[in-house]
């Protein structure tokens, strides 16, 4: 049955990536808590999540807005040695609880209409944020689906744009955990089993995003939002 639900948690996370530009850590995370503890589940997402992002990048570095690119990575400098230090030194669920209460409230004012005006204060606030929650429980998605989601970005620019960010902050953050927390063979063990199906939604999802159009992309959005909300309040 562990199997079944790591088998299903991977491919199906791994083909929301890779049709909306988000998804892998916001639906795996959470449910691979469910069957490792919190470093194996984060360590196991991050290299995943840097495989997909790896693999997709090459094909759509054309769309990346690398302003904006620039000031995400600078502002997620911030952000990064305070995640580390909550997830060693901070209750996970609580944290988790947190999180999930933000996610709720933020999704609820983007279904109403909110429309949030980008700024270059507002790039290096995301991008500190992201960076302090992908060390600190390994989702560096909602701040960057909570601030683009409000404006009238073009999915392909966003995909792109979000990727190439995932690269940078996937790769140090991987560092960081191992540097500070360690790592163990079993985690290894996992990401080698859920190569194969990362690739196969790495393909179906590139099948499903060329039919996707706008407003089914800000549906997803919203989806993703509202259900990662809801399970990390109730879990």
């Amino acid at each position: 049955m562990t199997i079944f639900i790591f088998i299903s948690i991977i491919l199906f996370a791994s083909i929301l990536q890779t049709s909306t530009g988000f998804g892998f850590s916001i639906m795996a995370t959470p449910f691979l808590l469910m069957i490792f503890n919190p470093m194996e589940a984060i360590q196991i997402n991050l290299v995943l999540s840097l495989v997909i992002s790896s693999a997709l990048i090459a094909k759509i570095r054309k769309d990346v807005d690398t302003d904006l690119l620039k000031k995400l990575i600078i502002g997620s400098l911030s952000g990064l040695p305070i995640g580390i230090i909550l997830f060693i030194s901070a209750d996970i669920t609580k944290l988790k609880t947190g999180i999930g209460i933000v996610l709720l409230l933020l999704t609820l004012l983007l279904v109403l209409n909110l429309r949030i005006k980008r700024t270059k204060r507002g790039d290096f606030v995301v991008g500190g944020l992201s960076g302090t929650l992908t060390t600190g429980i390994g989702m560096p998605g909602p701040p960057l689906l909570l601030y683009f989601a409000g404006t009238a970005m073009q999915k392909e620019t966003l995909r792109a744009t979000t990727l190439a960010f995932y690269l940078f902050i996937y790769s140090v953050s991987l560092l960081i955990q191992v540097l500070f927390v360690g790592t163990n063979k079993g985690i290894w063990t996992s990401i080698g089993m859920a190569l194969p199906l990362v690739f196969a939604g790495l393909y179906l999802g590139q099948l499903l995003f060329r039919h996707i159009s706008q407003k089914t992309f800000r549906i997803f959005t919203y989806g993703i939002l509202l259900f990662t909300g809801v399970y990390l309040l109730i879990k």
